[in-house]
């Protein structure tokens, strides 16, 4: 769990320690009542110029910092938002997707009083135990991120009524506001590159299909070899898990092929790094015999041998959008009973395909 506090304890001018001043001592310096000085440090309009400068001008003679737990608690919030992860432990580490996705959400909330909660869900005992924290209302908002179709976490933060945007929707119907990359385009720029080097047998490596991202990126491998006058074979579809080990297994399973593929399309860097593995201990040749292509355009297709040609998301930037999305939902004032809801925000990020030597 990171959490990031800001304050503490004030120095007198002589450099001597006093305790916190409050918010009577603020309105005694500036002459007026406490809840004019309430109303300036929560921002309301109801005050005079004049007034305002005359408190603004006590609270930094006084180095007053309001107190954020009162605060949150006389407007009903916490002040905290979770980023949920519902994966193993190990797979968040290891892959970069997760911790870009976090560097894009620190960086959306650092010059905010919002304190993150990093939260890793891999399995049922810690799904409930997070359940009963979300019950408590200890939260004002929820991210996830790697959703399957079946996960019953969104249901409950709607049965909740807590705000949250998730990162790869469940279905193409997600009712929830949320951010994704184009993983249909990406996957369809991946296949046309390749077919434009003359490739004819392009097999792909899935990652799990109860993700609805890995379906959209096979049916963007389809699409693609549809637009390039190719045929699906099913042999060449390889499913796996978005893991290295996952990555081995299907390369060892389309290369039992006759024939074997001249290029493989990956869904993942991760998993294509398994796939190279294999490769290399064939003894085959990349890409002068089997071609590669990943997708996510992480470190990992930076350092391969050789360099991995990938299809970039913009993980970071969704990161810091989904932030930002659901700090305006936290802001949404209550609709009034009967009200209809505005339409949720649903934010589709573009991909692009990144050659390397590996194509």
């Amino acid at each position: 769990m990171a959490i990031r506090e800001t304050g503490g304890p004030r120095v007198a001018r002589g450099g001597r320690g006093a305790g916190r001043p409050t918010l009577e001592e603020v309105a005694a310096r500036a002459g007026v009542g406490r809840g004019t000085v309430s109303r300036v440090v929560n921002g309301s309009p109801r005050v005079s110029d004049r007034t305002r400068a005359a408190v603004e001008e006590a609270v930094a003679e006084l180095g007053y910092v309001p107190n954020r737990a009162a605060r949150a608690l006389a407007a009903n919030r916490t002040d905290a938002i979770a980023l949920v992860v519902p994966e193993a432990e190990h797979r968040f580490f290891v892959e970069p997707y997760f911790s870009d996705i976090l560097r894009g959400v620190g960086a959306a909330l650092a010059d905010t009083d919002m304190q993150l909660l990093l939260t890793i869900v891999g399995n049922d005992r810690e799904r409930g135990r997070f359940a009963n924290y979300l019950a408590g209302h200890r939260v004002d908002g929820v991210l996830v991120v790697s959703l399957s179709a079946d996960d019953p976490l969104p249901d409950l933060l709607t049965d909740l009524g807590i705000p949250a945007v998730i990162s790869g929707r469940r279905s193409a119907d997600e009712p929830l506001p949320w951010v994704d990359a184009d993983n249909v385009s990406g996957a369809r720029q991946a296949v046309a590159h390749l077919a434009g080097r003359g490739r004819r047998r392009i097999a792909t490596i899935t990652g799990r299909l109860d993700i609805y991202g890995a379906q959209c990126r096979l049916a963007g491998y389809r699409d693609g070899l549809a637009e390039a006058g190719l045929p699906v074979d099913e042999a060449l579809i390889a499913r796996a898990d978005f893991t290295e080990e996952g990555g081995r297994a299907a390369m060892e399973r389309l290369l039992a092929q006759v024939p074997a593929p001249d290029a493989v399309f990956v869904a993942s860097d991760v998993m294509a790094s398994g796939a190279r593995q294999v490769l290399r201990a064939r003894g085959i040749r990349v890409p002068e015999d089997i071609a590669l292509v990943g997708f996510d355009d992480s470190s990992i297709a930076r350092h391969m041998d050789p360099p991995l040609t990938s299809v970039r998301q913009p993980i970071e930037e969704m990161g810091r959008v989904m932030a930002h999305t659901l700090l305006a939902e936290i802001a949404r004032p209550t609709l009034p009973v009967g009200t209809a809801r505005p339409p949720q925000p649903q934010l589709m990020l573009p991909t692009k395909l990144v050659p390397r030597a590996s194509s």
